[in-house]
Formats: structure tokens, sequence, C-alpha cells
């Protein structure tokens, strides 16, 4: 989970020893002083570690410990479990989703059937189709996961059973449902981490005990240090350091002191000095306590390092402490600091206040996407406090030289330098430069004017003389948890941001789950044996690629035949290896061949649920459960099938290639030949057809037909013939069929339309490859838009509704 969470025997025995002397005793009632010892032992283990938890990790330790704490009394059923964690029940069943669930999700149905194959659950299929509209209702509520089931169900299941369901029909009100089950079998007290208490952890220090702050992105814990220390009066007695090259020698001489001396040591960025790391170890190691002053203590601070000594990671005390979350917290952090007088900069203070209230709010702004994921920027940036500084000297900077506001050169310089500098992808330099105009224009200097499309958050007309009372006062009002509509995004985003901490956490349980299976639950060898039987079973064999050269040989006006033979050989590599490694693991279980590292880890991703790294590394990208890869490499290779047996299909489906962009250039250089011109003045126009795919029974007469893409952050509408807003809980729509047409020397469009990025996956995220494409980004796509546009620097046109709203489409999804 985290390099810095380590943990050792020692460690343990000694909380123990505090459970067993420091729990409530019971003179002669042996079972109640076990439970007292119980009751005690575990709230000590959750307190312990979770002060050395960051945030986002607490919650899963809390269910964890629930689960094993349950486990341990019998109450949990391992089927139960693993299905929870995997979405797999014991068998899978093939069913027609019900007539009218169109509310439902194939991959939801297939789930609910999948979770009736289990005893509790038995017939929750049956009871789903015949009322579809009692489940609906739970579906549909804002509350899904306390919402009463449909008839007998809900007084009929526990709580695990329940959060079963609501896998299968909200996933994205699962961490809720998590919080509700802690809470009911273990006490309020699991759901409610313990705050940083500073003064508790030295308390649990010895001389020999390191103390670690463990450092996230724009934590600081020195000043509750320095504070603390003043407190107990070691203040004097303290020296630090913020290591790095050549700090190593002096830090020694500082411990070597202080030993001695009785005093406090602080390392500071531990991380920065990783060829110390060795010497720190060995440093600690030595500490005799009989030998050193009781005062002497060693403390240190570092960023998550995989190079940090794990000896001084498991004997040390670890803590966390990070900084408020949110836009209102970074904007309350922000004004916070500054002074009346820092507002009053400039011969202009009140363009000054505006427009630096409206920098602050695309600091908050940008900062705050990023737990959307990739719906809010393709890499997650690490942007911090010294671009905000370095933005605001500027802004005071040209504020007093220039006698307009330069609204243009300020937007360049925070969006493509400042803020800019750091954005690694094209995408997301464009989502940078569209947010800041919203926040960098003459109207921001309106007051009133709105920072958002409901008016919520917006500019306010500070008090000359003490403004910045003015701003706390304005954003104390200001919610706890920004709606989406603050970033410009549909209120579906809350909905992706809530599915894709569900799945995380899921994942990291299953690589958690141990290697023996305990009580009835089927073993690791049942599910990895079965697994690949059932694959196997399923795969085809590999193309014959001379009967399909012969078939489909090289032609000048045909370049789709080279396309096919290349995807053929592609698909190839991966059969290959799947064909081999199927067979080998299944001998391996039974001893007939050696269990090598590789099939041990590919076993490992059985049980797990992911796509072995030997199949990944010939395989195209995906972010499916292995499960769904299968039944979609399937779908790929019945694609390919076809068009070997029935020849060039008259639409295409573009999710269905290996490697889409060789499709499109064969798609283009087919025209350039065709007639006679230089590939390289051919760009595609793009038309969005109407009725489906099933439809088109000829190729068209220029360029090609695709299908299989899906949209995300918005729909198309078929009635405006354009893009709309999504429809509530609809995190994706598929796209109809759209013709793909190369044109000569081509002029873009300068309005009334959106340059869509298509992805591969979800992620969005890529890197080059071998052949100079990204290994994830297709291609731009125009789809019409009916909504606001704007010309960004590079002199296109685009819709910056859409860009705020995180719109893309892709290949392939997650399920």
């Amino acid at each position: 989970i985290d390099p810095m969470y380590q943990y050792s025997l020692p460690w343990f025995r000694n909380l123990f020893v505090r459970g067993v002397q420091n729990s409530e005793p019971a003179e002669d009632d042996v079972p109640k002083r076990i439970a007292n010892l119980n009751d005690y032992f575990t709230k000590l283990i959750y307190r312990n570690v979770c002060r050395s938890l960051f945030e986002s990790h607490k919650m899963l330790f809390s269910f964890l410990l629930t689960q094993r704490v349950m486990d341990g009394y019998g109450k949990i059923d391992p089927d139960e479990w693993r299905f929870l964690i995997s979405g797999i029940g014991p068998s899978k069943v093939d069913a027609p989703k019900p007539a009218g669930a169109d509310w439902m999700t194939d991959r939801c149905w297939e789930e609910i059937t999948s979770i009736a194959t289990l005893p509790a659950l038995s017939g929750i299929d049956k009871s789903v189709a015949s009322d579809l509209e009692g489940w609906r209702a739970v579906f549909d509520s804002s509350d899904a996961h306390r919402c009463p089931l449909p008839g007998e169900w809900d007084a009929r299941l526990n709580g695990l059973q329940k959060m079963c369901l609501l896998r299968a029909l909200r996933p994205d009100k699962i961490t809720l449902a998590v919080l509700d089950f802690i809470e009911a079998e273990m006490g309020k007290e699991y759901t409610d981490p313990p705050p940083f208490d500073l003064p508790a952890c030295f308390e649990d220090s010895e001389v020999d005990t390191p103390l670690i702050f463990v450092l996230s992105t724009g934590s600081d814990p020195t000043k509750a240090f320095y504070q603390f220390a003043e407190t107990v009066g070691m203040r004097s007695k303290l020296e630090g350091i913020s290591l790095g090259q050549g700090q190593g020698a002096i830090a020694s001489r500082l411990i070597e002191k202080a030993q001695v001396n009785g005093e406090w040591v602080l390392l500071q960025n531990c991380h920065l000095a990783s060829s110390w790391m060795g010497e720190l170890e060995t440093i600690c190691e030595a500490i005799d306590r009989d030998k050193v002053s009781p005062d002497f203590r060693l403390w240190l601070t570092s960023m998550p390092s995989k190079l940090f000594p794990v000896s001084v990671l498991q004997n040390g005390v670890k803590m966390t402490r990070e900084p408020p979350k949110g836009l209102k917290a970074n904007l309350r952090n922000f004004f916070h600091g500054l002074s009346d007088d820092d507002l009053q900069l400039t011969s202009k203070p009140d363009v000054f206040r505006k427009l630096l209230f409206g920098l602050a709010f695309f600091h908050a702004n940008v900062q705050e996407r990023r737990k959307f994921g990739p719906l809010g920027w393709n890499v997650p940036y690490e942007f911090n406090s010294s671009d905000l500084d370095i933005s605001r000297r500027q802004l005071e900077m040209f504020l007093d030289e220039y006698a307009h506001v330069p609204y243009k050169v300020l937007n360049f310089l925070v969006a493509y330098i400042n803020y800019g500098g750091r954005v690694t992808d094209d995408k997301d330099l464009r989502t940078i430069d569209v947010i800041l105009r919203d926040y960098f224009t003459p109207d921001v200097l309106k007051d009133g004017y709105g920072l958002s499309a409901s008016g919520h958050y917006h500019t306010i007309d500070a008090d000359e003389d003490n403004p910045q009372p003015s701003y706390m006062t304005y954003i104390d009002t200001l919610p706890f948890n920004a709606d989406p509509e603050v970033f410009g995004m549909h209120a579906n985003a809350n909905i992706t941001c809530d599915q894709n901490d569900t799945y995380d956490m899921f994942d990291t349980l299953l690589g958690m789950q141990p290697r023996s299976a305990s009580g009835a639950g089927k073993s690791r060898e049942d599910i990895i044996d079965e697994t690949a039987a059932s694959i196997q079973a399923r795969l085809p064999r590999e193309f014959d690629i001379e009967a399909i050269s012969m078939t489909y040989p090289v032609r000048y006006e045909e370049s789709m035949n080279t396309v096919l033979v290349q995807e053929c050989i592609r698909y190839n590599g991966l059969l290959a290896v799947m064909h081999r490694t199927l067979p080998d693991i299944q001998k391996a279980l039974k001893g007939l061949v050696v269990m090598s590292a590789e099939l041990d880890g590919m076993g490992s991703a059985m049980v797990a649920q992911k796509v072995p790294d030997m199949w990944e590394a010939k395989a195209y990208p995906s972010l499916k459960p292995l499960n769904s890869w299968v039944a979609e490499l399937l779908e790929r290779l019945q694609f390919i099938q076809g068009w070997v047996e029935d020849g060039i299909p008259p639409c295409f489906w573009i999710s269905g290639f290996y490697f889409p962009q060789a499709f499109l250039t064969g798609t283009r250089q087919n025209y350039a030949r065709k007639h006679k011109l230089p590939i390289d003045t051919l760009e595609f126009n793009f038309n969005v057809l109407e009725g489906r795919h099933e439809d088109l029974t000829e190729r068209p007469e220029d360029g090609c037909y695709i299908r299989g893409l899906f949209l995300e952050g918005a729909r198309w509408n078929p009635e405006k013939r354009c893009l709309d807003d999504s429809i509530p809980k609809q995190l994706f729509t598929e796209v109809p069929p759209m013709h793909f047409l190369p044109i000569p020397d081509r002029v873009t469009p300068v309005k009334d339309i959106y340059r869509c990025p298509v992805y591969k996956v979800l992620s969005r995220r890529g890197t080059l490859s071998t052949t100079g494409h990204s290994t994830n980004f297709v291609l731009w796509v125009e789809l019409p838009s009916d909504r606001g546009h704007t010309i960004n620097n590079l002199g296109l046109a685009d819709s910056d509704t859409w860009i705020k709203a995180g719109v893309a489409a892709f290949c392939s999804l997650r399920f």
C-alpha cells in the first residue's frame, strides 16, 4: 500500500504487553477478562496504526480490521467476501437482462445474477426481474446504502450481504456502506480516527525509538513540532538539519553529541538523502538505552520512500499529518496567511484584490480537480504554494507597471509558465488555459461575478480598510465539500470519483488476501486451476498468417489488407503466450512442472482478478479485471475472425483493433492512393451518423465507418445532433456510428465544435511508444457543440464548457 507502512513483531509484542497491563481486570471471571483484553488491545492497535496512516487509508484499515475480527469469530462467509472485493461469485450465470431494465447497466445485471449463486442471496435475480420499479427506487436513491430493500430482502440480509448487493447496484455508495458496516460491527470510534496527538506519540517513544513524521504534499509538521518542544522545555536543546548532499556527516555528529547531552535532533527530508539511509539504520541499531541520556530523542521527517530503512520504520513511532483538503480549506489557508497590508499593495488595490481572489480560486480549483482522477487531469500534478506565490508577485508587478490590466499577458504567464511548466500533457494544458480565463477576465472586477454556474461562488466587495476579515468571513460561508459544478463538471463526476475510490479499495484488499484460504471457501489453488481451465477452454487457435496473407495480399489500392495481417500478427503474439502458460500453470499446480516465479505471479494475478504480467506485456492497454478482459479479448478475436471469413466489414469496430492508429493511417492511405494525393495533406472530417451500425451494409465511397466509442462527461443528443449534458447516473454513453472522411487541405472549423480526445482506456494517461504514437491517445475527433466556444493559443476553436467537464471518448471501459 505504501512503503512507509512497516510494523515488526517486537513492536506488536510490546503493544500486546501494554494491553495486558492496562486493560480492565476481572477477578475470577476469565471470559470477561478475555473480552476486556480483546476490546482494549483492538482499540490500542487501531489507534497506534491509524496515526501512521494517510487519511485515504484509514477507512481501509478499519474495514480490514473489522473483517479479520469477524472472520476470527466465524462471521464472514468466504464466498461472500470474495464476491464483495472481486465481483466474482461461486459460479457465472448467463441470463438476459429483463425487459424494461434500461436503467441498469449490463455489468450491474451480470453481478446480480452472479450473487444469486450465493446461498444467502439465492433468488435475488428473480426478485429484481419481477419488481423492477421497487429495485429502481433503490438504484435512484441518493442514500442507496441505507435505502430499505424491497420485499423480505431488507430483513433477510446482513450487512456484508447488503454490501454485495450494493456493489452490483450502486458501487459509488460502497464507501459509505463500509463506514456503516464498521460502526455496526465495531463501534463508532473505528470510523472516527483519533486526531493528531504529538504528546501521546512522544509518550510511546524511547531513546532508541525514532519518531518519524511521514510527509505528504503540502504538509509541514515542523511548526507543531517546535511548539511541542517549547511546551516540554526542549526548544533550547533542539538541533535540526535538512538532509541533502553532504549533510550526512553533520547529521551523524549532531546525533552523537545529542546522545551524550540529552538533546533532541530533527533530521528533515530523509528521502533526499537516500545514500545516507544505510548509515542512519546503523546509527539507530547501535543506540544503547543504558548508555544514552534518557532525554535524547531522534526525530525524522520523510516523504514515502522505498529506500527508507525498514528496521527504522518497524521500530519507530510513525505519524502522519496532512493539510486540510478541499476548495474551502485551500482558500482559507491562503487568505489566513495574508494581512490587510498584503491586500492593499499596488497602485490599483481594488483591482489587485479581486484578481488575487480569482487567482487563489484558480489555484484551489486546479488542486481540487485531482480528486476526480483522470476526469480532472490526465496526469495528477502536484501544484503547490510556490506556483501561487510567483503568480501573485507577477500580478503585483504588472498592475504597477501597466496603466491597464494586461489580461492576455497574465493568462499566458500563469497558465503556460507558472502552472503550465509542470504540465506534461497537451490536453491538460488546454484545460488549465480554459479554467484560468474564468478568473483573469475583466468581469472578475464586478462585485458578485459568478465563479461557478450556480453563482454560489462569486467575487465580493471587500472592506477597503480591513479586506482580510471580509474574505475570511465569505470563505467561512462556503460549503465544506464543493459540488462538481464549481469545476465545470456534471454531477455524475461525484459518482465517478466515488466509484474509483470503491474499486481502488477493493483492488488493494484483493492484493492483501492471504495465499491460503480459511474456512469453507475455495483454496487459492482451486481458484487458479478453475480460472486457467475456463480460459483455456474458450481460447481459439492462433490465426493462420500464411493463409490470411494469401487471401488478403498486399495491394496498392487496399491498405486494409496490410492492416488485417498486422492485427493478426499482434494478436498471435498474445495468443501464443496464453496457450503456453495456461497448461503450464495447471501442470505446476499438480507438481508436474516447476512452479517458476513467473507462473506463481500469474497465479496470484488470477486470484486477484488481474491480467498476468506475462500476458499484459503482449497485450493492448486495458483496465478491465481478468474475467472482463478475457471476454473482451474473445470479442476482439471474433471481430478479426469475421473480417477474415467475410471480407472487409462495412463498419469497423474501432475498439477491436490492437493498434487503431495503423487502421486510421490505412484509411488515409487508401484515399491518398485513390485520388493521387500526398497523405500528409489529408485530415479527417467527422460526421456522426443516424441509426444503428447494423444498418450499414456497404462501405462508404471514401473514408470509413466506425463504431464502438464511449463518451464520458457528456452524451450525444440525437435530436439536437450535438453534445449535451449527461443523464444523471449515466456515466458513459455509446457514440453512434461515425464516418471518418479524409479531406485534402482541410480547414478546421472556427466555431460550434468540441475537439474531443479519443483514448484507448479510461486512464487517459499514456507514454510515447517506439512507433512514435501514444500508448493511450488515439486521435482528436471534432463533435458538434452548441455551447460557448473559445479560441486557444494555437488558434483552434474549442468548447470551453466540455473542456472543463473533461469530456473524452474511449475505446474500452473498466468493465
